[in-house]
């Protein structure tokens, strides 16, 4: 086990799958996450419990959870089951699970804390701020769109072509102090893979956030996502990406990694065809401003949904324990 501390800063499938693949190697562990969630089970969260969004604190918990007994399994697959019939359709019972402890503790924040004691996870989860927020973007034709689902997955008379040319959060959201404490102690901070504006920026446009990072000791390590999104980063290349982190952090990360290994060829006609994406294009060659690390990153497996799921899914994500082995390589 590596003595250091690492602090994933994302939210997402991304997230989950660096966590996935860290747990086992490194001691002290700790994802940050984005608590902008507005669709799919987090609006339920949201608009009738009154509550702060899960989803992303849920996919960190299962990915962190300890132990292989058949207990312990059933947890994790409780954690993930999506109800498929009645009124919670598309719900998780992890997202219940956390809205009635939070009923019966009088506090969120004590329910996610103890939702990991039950869960015996290796790690903390720790939410970027408190604050019931909204994500709001602006466009370069002046258009502003608001909540993180809307960004993520705009309405169809939405230009999903245009670029986003500011993000913020309504009203201004404070940081977590817990978040703060451990972005200041990290070893190494990772942002990424995930959506770049929703689950990433999502966390940096946070206040008090950029700065505490620029003021950590700690490497930023950036990682490219494997395909553009409309909506988000339509033909995007890497520098697009980190060039965007640039921006909103104030810096430039100190490592970026990259996926060398090729998509089949059937996945990019399947995400040109539905969802209008191609592959991000590598034209960091000549970039001296921070060190580019390119290894075949790319998991084999084709990622199913479940029907009840009605929010759009990546098809193909990450190997976590190629991205896991690259990310240690770094310290």
């Amino acid at each position: 086990m590596i003595n250091k501390k690492l602090v994933i800063i994302g939210g997402g499938t991304g997230t989950f799958v660096v966590l996935s693949g860290l747990k086992d190697k490194v001691k002290n562990l700790t994802a940050v996450v984005s608590m902008a969630d507005s669709g799919g089970s987090n609006r339920i969260i949201r608009d009738e419990f009154g509550l702060l969004p899960t989803s992303d604190i849920r996919q960190c918990f299962v990915a962190l959870a300890s132990g292989t007994s058949q207990t312990q399994k059933i947890m994790r697959d409780l954690f993930t089951y999506r109800f498929e019939k009645g009124d919670y359709a598309g719900m998780t019972f992890g997202n219940l699970f956390m809205a009635a402890l939070s009923d019966i503790l009088g506090s969120q924040k004590e329910a996610i804390q103890k939702t990991g004691e039950v869960l015996r996870i290796t790690g903390k989860v720790v939410p970027v701020t408190l604050d019931d927020i909204h994500l709001m973007a602006k466009y370069e034709d002046g258009e502003i769109m608001k909540g993180e689902h809307f960004i993520d997955e705009p309405p169809e008379k939405h230009d999903g072509k245009k670029r986003i040319i500011d993000l913020w959060t309504e009203p201004t959201a404070q940081a977590n102090k817990n978040a703060l404490t451990e972005i200041r102690s990290a070893d190494l901070i990772i942002l990424g893979p995930g959506d770049l504006y929703t689950s990433v920026l999502a966390n940096i446009v946070v206040k008090k956030i950029p700065k505490t990072i620029q003021q950590s000791k700690a490497k930023i390590v950036y990682i490219v996502n494997l395909m553009t999104k409309m909506g988000q980063t339509y033909n995007f290349q890497a520098s697009d990406h980190v060039n965007e982190i640039k921006k909103f952090l104030g810096r430039y990360p100190d490592i970026v990694l990259l996926n060398k290994a090729k998509i089949p060829q059937k996945i990019k006609e399947h995400y040109l065809k539905k969802e209008g994406s191609i592959p991000v294009k590598d034209d960091l060659n000549k970039k001296k401003l921070f060190k580019v690390i390119k290894k075949n990153l790319l998991s084999e497996k084709i990622f199913q949904k479940s029907p009840s799921d009605f929010l759009k899914r990546s098809l193909i994500r990450h190997n976590s324990k190629k991205l896991a082995q690259a990310i240690i390589k770094t310290l």
